[in-house]
Formats: C-alpha cells, structure tokens, sequence
C-alpha cells in the first residue's frame, strides 16, 4: 500500500515540473550517473567534469535592511526569513525548493549544497551557514537558488568570519548578483561599495543593481538625488564607471504601497531571473555537447596513440629480426658444414640429386669451410667476428623493444565508451532543444 501512495505521489511531482526543470535534471543526471554517468567516463582519460546545476544561484548582497531578506520572502510568497530594521541576517542563508518545509545548519547545508564544500577552508563561515528548504512553487522559485548575506555595516562591527572574503567566492559560483542599496542613508557603505567593485571586476556580466525600498525615498526629488548621490558614488571607482548603467527602483509591494507615486520595477527583477534561467539551460545542453565531444575526442586520442604504438612496435620487430638472421649468419653457416660431414653420402643423396649437391659443394661448402677455417686459425678474427655477432644481438634487443600497447579488452571498453556516447548521451542534445523551444515557438517552426 505505502509503495503505491509512494509512486502516485512520484507520478505527480514529475508531472508538475517545468520543461526547464526536467531538461536541467536530465541533463545532471547524465552526469552524474553511477554506471554511465559522463563524470565516471571522463575520470578514466583523467579529464574532471562538472556536473551543470539544476538550478541558478543568486547571490544578495547590500547593507543592513537592504530589503533583501524581504525580497526573497516576497519571490517565494512565503514569510521563511527574518526581516527588520535590525540586523537579522549574521550569516549566509542559502533558500531552495523541495518536497519538505527544513531548516538545515551547519554541515548539513554542505550536504545539500556539495558546491560549498571549499568554505570550510574560511574558518567560521560553516558555523553561520543554514539552509533553508520551502515547499515554495511560486513564480520560478523551483529553478532558483537565493542565498542571502549577512548586511554590511562599516564602523566597529565585527563579524565570526572573514565576510568580505567569503562573500567574494560565493560570487564565483552565483549566476546571478544582485546588489541592493537603501534609500535611508546606508546606501553609501563604504564596505558594500568595496565588495561591489571587486566583484564587478571579475563578474561584471552577472551583476544587478537595484534602489530597494524605493517607496520610502519620499518624493519623487528625493528618489531622484538618492539615485544621483549612489550613481555619482560608484563611478568614482574605475571598474563601475561603465556606460549603461542601471539601478531600477523596487520595494515589496504591500497594504501600505498603494498610494505611493513610485515605479515599481521588480517585475523586471523576476524577468531578469527568468531570462537567467533559459540562458543556463541553453548553456547546459551547449556544454552537454561540448563535453561529449572532449570524451569522443580522448577516446579517438587514444585508440589513433594506440595504433601508432602498435605500427612502431611492428617496425621495431622487423629490424631486430633483421639483425638478429646477420648475427645468426655465422652460426648457420657453421651448422651447414658440420652438418654436411656428419651425415653419409647416402643419406645426401636421397635428399638431393647429385648434381644439385655438386653444386653446393663447389659454391657454398667448400668456401665456407675455408672461412670458418680461417676465422678459427686467427684468434684474433675469431674474437672480432664473435663481438661483432655479439654486439648485432645486443642492437637488435635494443632497437626491438616494445612499448606497452592497450589489451584487446580494453579497447573494447574505449570503443564501448564512444558509442554510447554518441549514440545514447549526445542525441539529447537536440531532443532536450526541441522540447525546450516547444514553450515559445510552434511545433512546426521546430
């Protein structure tokens, strides 16, 4: 009874998620296979892939009641972060969707979160890491990934963990920064204006500014030399003073935000994920490809290396032959000689007619037996010619060495490997295409 509620309620999360969502976790789970996953196959040529996401990582960061705690609140339709005036957020918080309302601490966020592993190097931060996991299907939350930082103050305030630093990492894996400066006179943190320009300097592409609480700016003059005294602010740093800069204007909307005047830009906000999120799935199935044609290519690598060995060693092999019948010369030319005195004329000649063997007599025997005669006579030759023989062995030996070649098991295995690659893993690429596009274009345009 428990399998079949177990199937059904399997059977019906599948058929909620979203085209993106299942292109993102096949794609993943092509990976990360335990028998065929891309990972494994690509550890055997000593190539270390990564896994594409699941989902996109939007990093938050700004001063103190920024809005930012509150804004992932909003996304989400759901209350899963303190909010205030006061600093609420001391640590990271990393928010996702899942089957299950969980709060996890510590460790157990690496769990979850394999990608933050390397912040156990900075002492403290693991300490004030939590997740948070909500049941949350609102707007694209199930493709989204909010981790929200501790807010920025300058002055005395001291922190558990070097957050300057730890904030700079996050933003090496986050496919999105949102930056979000107050109107209420902590836009101009000197630390949040720091952090922000040695982010742009390294991600500028996946930065976003925003004028959060815009709503309790007063008026529209007001607003307007706030927007002026931030802008005015970041272009005194190189790295920010770019031209089309925008900073759009967003609050939560609320009861109390109807009568204000004020455009309310965070829609765009959302679009701006959603645009993120099919450029990571365009991107995903782009490096799908990529990635199979980097093992193709290792596996033709390898069998073409294969096959130049194998033509060397052969070569190889031929020459020392080669060496090997001159130096054994001596030795058959002996062996004929005495072999043609020990064995009776009668014996001979039922082998070999009479005027054959006169013949080998008067041309081979016979001269032959005269060098051996000589080379035997003259120790000195004896010894030269013995070296000489010696010394081909000993170049054939050399020159004949073999280098190891692949066994026929395992060039097997390589060819395995590529066709399935090729047949079984590739061809996604264009499947997972055309179902991606069926969401904006008609069929037949496919």
């Amino acid at each position: 009874m428990s399998g079949r509620i177990s199937q059904r309620g399997d059977a019906s999360f599948e058929g909620s998620l979203t085209p993106n969502e299942k292109i993102l976790r096949d794609v993943h789970q092509l990976y990360v296979d335990e028998e065929n996953g891309l990972i494994n196959i690509a550890r055997t040529f000593g190539i270390e892939l990564l896994a594409p996401r699941k989902k996109i990582t939007v990093l938050l960061i700004g001063n103190h009641s920024a809005g930012k705690s509150s804004f992932i609140n909003w996304y989400i339709e759901e209350h899963i972060l303190k909010t205030g005036v006061a600093i609420e957020t001391q640590g990271f918080t990393f928010v996702t969707s899942g089957r299950k309302r969980e709060s996890l601490q510590g460790k157990a966020s690496l769990h979850l979160n394999p990608y933050f592993k390397p912040l156990q190097e900075m002492p403290g931060v693991i300490e004030n890491l939590s997740t948070e996991v909500s049941t949350s299907r609102n707007k694209k939350f199930t493709l989204v990934n909010f981790l929200d930082t501790p807010g920025l103050t300058d002055g005395d305030m001291k922190y558990d963990f070097d957050v300057d630093k730890a904030i700079l990492w996050l933003g090496k894996i986050a496919d999105l920064i949102f930056v979000f400066f107050d109107p209420i006179g902590q836009a101009l943190c000197k630390r949040t204006l720091n952090l922000v320009e040695d982010l742009s300097e390294t991600r500028p592409e996946r930065m976003r500014f925003y004028l959060s609480k815009a709503d309790e700016a007063g008026p529209e003059s007001d607003r307007q030399k706030v927007l002026i005294q931030i802008a005015q602010e970041l272009c005194k740093r190189p790295s920010l003073n770019k031209a089309g800069f925008e900073m759009p204007t967003i609050y939560v909307p609320g009861p109390n935000t109807k009568s204000t005047r004020c455009v309310n830009q965070i829609e765009d906000v959302c679009k701006d994920i959603e645009k993120t999120i099919n450029l990571t799935v365009q991107n995903t199935l782009d490096q799908l490809e990529r990635d199979c044609d980097v093992i193709v290519e290792q596996v033709e690598k390898k069998l073409s290396q294969d096959m130049v060995v194998r033509s060397r060693n052969s070569k190889a092999s031929f020459r020392a032959y080669m060496l090997w019948s001159l130096a054994l010369i001596p030795v058959v030319m002996w062996a004929s000689c005495l072999l043609d005195s020990v064995l009776p004329q009668e014996t001979i000649a039922s082998v070999i007619p009479e005027q054959y063997y006169a013949m080998i007599v008067k041309f081979y025997l016979t001269p032959t037996r005269q060098m051996i005669a000589a080379v035997f006579s003259d120790y000195n030759m004896l010894a030269a010619s013995s070296g000489a023989c010696f010394l081909l062995l000993l170049i054939g030996a050399f020159i004949g060495r073999s280098k190891p070649t692949l066994r026929r098991k395992q060039t097997k295995d390589l060819n395995n490997k590529r066709q399935f690659v090729l047949e079984n893993v590739k061809p996604n690429k264009d499947k997972y295409y055309q179902f991606y596009l069926k969401q904006c274009v008609s069929y037949q345009d496919i």
